[in-house]
């Protein structure tokens, strides 16, 4: 029975996507299946994974409004064991066009809960608010990874984050887990980046990935030829880390 984990934090430019997008390689390459949705309307992850967003048909919109079956949604990306359901920028009137249905958190859960069956992780993508798209992913979701950028304001609006998982929890998803906080774009010649890391783990001790993902120019190329930085460079500090992120999710996951 495959797990379903939402890579989560209203704020942008945290390392969401490129989490999504190597963490699901990573996994890939370990030779688990896995299935990354992309519940972002600027479907980075989409494009990351090498699929041409123009010419999206049937990806994350049609699936959350259940116009469409999951089966049909689903896409191979160029990364091993990897498939996506994509997304495209009509994904925006998502959240206007479920304003007046019932259960609205819950069309995501509804439409993906029995392909847990088909993979060992579903890595769903989520968009930088807590807006209707998030909170369905967190209801769908088993887990939560939060990336947490390490610079001055990486801390500000974890908070609210942290509410709106409690809130989640109490409402909407009972079973509803916090995975773990991961460290992104970390550089060790930074004082900055080493008094996050030392809050972070300070405060949440436990809850923190041991694996931090270091600032590295290779990750932010890899997208641009619409690869994972694993099908990029696999010898770079990025794949390093994200294969160490994922060996620690599936040891974890095995315990």
């Amino acid at each position: 029975m495959g797990k379903i984990i939402a890579i989560a934090n209203q704020k942008g430019g945290v390392g969401k996507t490129t989490t999504s997008v190597n963490l699901a390689a990573s996994l890939g390459a370990l030779e688990k299946k896995v299935l990354l949705i992309d519940a972002d309307p600027q479907a980075n992850a989409s494009s990351g994974l090498g699929i041409d967003v123009d010419s999206v048909a049937i990806g994350s919109y049609q699936l959350i409004e259940h116009s469409t079956e999951a089966k049909e949604a689903i896409v191979a990306s160029n990364a091993p064991n990897v498939d996506v359901i994509p997304a495209h920028i009509d994904l925006v009137a998502i959240e206007i066009e479920l304003v007046d249905k019932e259960e609205r958190e819950y069309m995501l859960k509804k439409a993906i809960d029995h392909l847990k069956a088909d993979y060992d992780y579903i890595l769903i993508d989520c968009a930088p608010s807590l807006g209707l798209l998030t909170l369905n992913a967190l209801t769908a979701a088993d887990s939560v990874i939060i990336p947490i950028q390490c610079e001055y304001f990486a801390l500000e609006g974890l908070g609210k984050l942290l509410n709106t998982i409690k809130s989640v929890q109490k409402i909407h998803n009972q079973a509803l887990d916090i995975e773990g906080m991961l460290l992104t774009m970390f550089d060790s010649r930074l004082r900055l980046s080493n008094q996050v890391v030392e809050e972070v783990q300070k405060h949440f001790s436990d809850m923190v990935f041991d694996t931090i993902i270091q600032r590295n120019v290779r990750l932010g190329e890899a997208p641009s030829y619409g690869e994972s930085i694993i099908n990029y460079d696999v010898s770079s500090k990025g794949a390093v880390n994200y294969l160490s992120l994922a060996k620690e999710l599936i040891k974890k996951n095995e315990l």
